[in-house]
């Protein structure tokens, strides 16, 4: 058992879920940044950017702290979340009968009591096929609102499965949080993430 407070630097459910089966006892704690890529910035370093920018932002004396961000990327173009219904609706017509990229930047922030920081940031990528989507199907997906608040228009979690018909690498990824990936990070800064806080 740690002497750490385990924290993450995020308000999605999602992640909280993920994080949550890994170490049941962790505090949420959201960043407000600026999430506005850079000029010509590649969507991995965009992502690896923000993650690392969330964790130090939350980051105090005493803590681990998880930094997480998630973008689609199609035709090496980043999808962010939809504007309104509409954008949703072109997302989807995009994004159907075609492959893309899910890549996620996840990055750990360990603070000593006395203020000396360890970081580790990665990321991780993963490739979604989606099938052809009919109107009728797209209609009925942005009535349910599921989209709203999710990278590409589109939550593989939730209803959104059904258009999600193969995912090539890591399904947690897609999600929010690559599980793998975190507990490679994590013990690159001496955190042992399934037993460190389990109490």
């Amino acid at each position: 058992m740690t002497s750490l407070q385990l924290v993450l630097a995020s308000a999605s459910p999602r992640r909280n879920e993920i994080l949550g089966r890994l170490a049941p006892n962790f505090a949420v704690q959201p960043a407000d940044i600026d999430e506005t890529p850079l000029d010509d910035e590649d969507p991995v370093a965009y992502v690896e950017r923000l993650a690392l920018e969330k964790a130090i932002a939350i980051a105090t004396p005493g803590s681990a702290v998880i930094g997480a961000d998630t973008s689609v990327v199609l035709d090496g173009v980043i999808l962010g979340k939809p504007r309104d219904r509409d954008h949703g609706g072109e997302m989807l017509r995009d994004l159907a009968d075609r492959h893309h990229k899910v890549v996620t930047g996840v990055a750990v922030v360990v603070t000593s009591l006395s203020g000396e920081q360890s970081i580790a940031v990665g990321h991780e990528l993963s490739y979604v096929i989606i099938g052809p989507i009919s109107e009728d199907r797209i209609t009925w997906y942005l009535d349910t609102g599921e989209g709203n608040d999710k990278a590409g228009g589109y939550g593989l979690q939730g209803s959104g499965g059904l258009f999600a018909d193969v995912v090539e690498g890591s399904v947690s990824n897609v999600i929010g949080l690559p599980m793998r990936r975190l507990d490679e990070l994590c013990r690159e800064v001496g955190v042992n993430i399934v037993a460190d806080f389990v109490n």
